[in-house]
């Protein structure tokens, strides 16, 4: 509801606007927040959304027109709160990114704190969830995957056990071993260890040569996901290949079957591999 002219103004300060939608869809919104439509929420982000595109055109024409929200248009997704599956929540925000251009949603898992009919009865945050859906965000944005590749009718739900780039590739398992000297960038992303970059290192490392495996470890790559998708110089570090329920007992995050705990802000740590990816996007 505020004026149009003074959100422009503030952009000009701000180096980000976020608009938080809050819930994934209007019958949350109804029963939890009826003051609170999402016309009302999606009418000010395409607003923010048309600022940024006009100033970004207008600072092509000329680099002394001042910069309105350098980084962009973010938003926040509570996870739990309601009903909605992660297929909803996941192409929710697909359509955000594409539509309103937005440079980030972010997730937060829903924490009781008062007893209400309407709120679920959870004993604790699902913050498992939570990072399974961050992680899925890292596939919409940087590696070419699609909602609808992530999650289906039949599987609306993102798995609890393994991350979403390794359960796609499961239920792809007759598109691998990819062959590291012959594949495409795009290829690379998805395989599973393989994130980008050090799928850009592989690229630029094997115009000087072909890659063997031990060259992996030095370019970054997992090897303790990716060895069971890849060859390289036709060599595997498998003797034999795996049926998918075979390969998924091998793979399953062990990681995650700890009580998993909020991402904290101090990385000065050492830290395990599904939080890296948390905070990198590693995948």
């Amino acid at each position: 509801g505020a004026d149009p002219l003074l959100v422009q103004q503030a952009g000009l300060w701000a180096d980000r606007v976020s608009v938080n939608l809050e819930l994934p869809t209007r019958e949350s919104l109804q029963l939890l927040a009826p003051d609170k439509t999402r016309d009302s929420v999606v009418g000010p982000m395409r607003q923010v959304s048309n600022l940024i595109t006009t100033n970004r055109a207008e600072r092509k024409q000329s680099r002394k027109v001042a910069r309105f929200a350098p980084a962009g248009q973010s938003t926040q997704l509570i996870v739990g709160a309601t009903g909605e599956s992660d297929r909803q929540i996941v192409t929710l925000s697909e359509q955000l990114y594409q539509r309103l251009d937005l440079k980030r949603v972010y997730y937060s898992a829903f924490i009781p704190a008062v007893a209400d009919s309407r709120l679920p009865a959870r004993p604790e945050a699902p913050l498992k969830r939570e990072h399974r859906l961050y992680q899925a965000d890292w596939l919409l944005r940087y590696y070419g995957f699609s909602a609808h590749e992530l999650l289906d009718e039949g599987s609306p739900n993102l798995d609890s056990e393994l991350d979403p780039k390794t359960g796609w590739a499961l239920r792809h398992i007759e598109l691998f071993p990819v062959e590291i000297n012959r594949a495409s960038y795009e290829e690379l992303l998805r395989v599973p260890g393989v994130g980008v970059l050090s799928a850009q290192r592989i690229v630029r490392a094997r115009r000087q040569g072909h890659l063997g495996l031990d060259d992996l470890f030095r370019l970054g790559v997992v090897m303790k996901r990716a060895r069971y998708f890849i060859t390289a110089r036709g060599r595997s570090l498998e003797a034999a290949a795996l049926d998918s329920s075979s390969l998924r007992s091998r793979l399953i995050d062990r990681t995650m079957s700890r009580k998993p705990q909020q991402l904290s802000l101090d990385f000065s740590n050492p830290v395990d591999d599904e939080t890296r990816s948390l905070i990198t996007g590693e995948l």
